[in-house]
């Protein structure tokens, strides 16, 4: 029945739109790509993490601190990216080791949960 995965979304604070673009887009350097017409006026923005859309969008009430839900990113070069992170004042947490894959979790600074995987060599 279900043949692939579109999009995932997750959320951010209404009034948080442009610092969620300068972290998405500047600092993990996803492109942001248009939204359809039809749900421009909902707010929140679109990106995309290679052939899959991410939508980040907005809520009010969520603790986004009190959930394991996450996404998790592939990327080439981990190392680089906790650098990354860092030198951003992104905390980097050891995430529980899995055989063969390098990876570490992060709190966006909305409270997301976010992972970082690479496969190891």
């Amino acid at each position: 029945m279900i043949i692939g995965l579109h999009h995932a979304q997750i959320t951010i604070p209404p009034d948080q739109e442009e610092r969620a673009k300068q972290f998405y887009c500047g600092v993990l350097g996803l492109e942001e790509i248009a939204k359809p017409a039809a749900l421009a006026g909902r707010g929140g923005f679109w990106v995309m993490a290679g052939d899959r859309q991410i939508h980040i969008g907005t809520e009010n009430g969520v603790d986004r601190m009190r959930t394991k839900a996450h996404l998790a990113y592939q990327v080439e070069d981990i190392t680089d990216a906790g650098r990354k992170l860092a030198e951003a004042g992104i905390e980097v947490l050891d995430a529980v080791p899995i055989p063969g894959y390098e990876r570490f979790e992060f709190r966006d600074p909305f409270g997301n949960r976010v992972e970082l995987i690479q496969k190891a060599d």
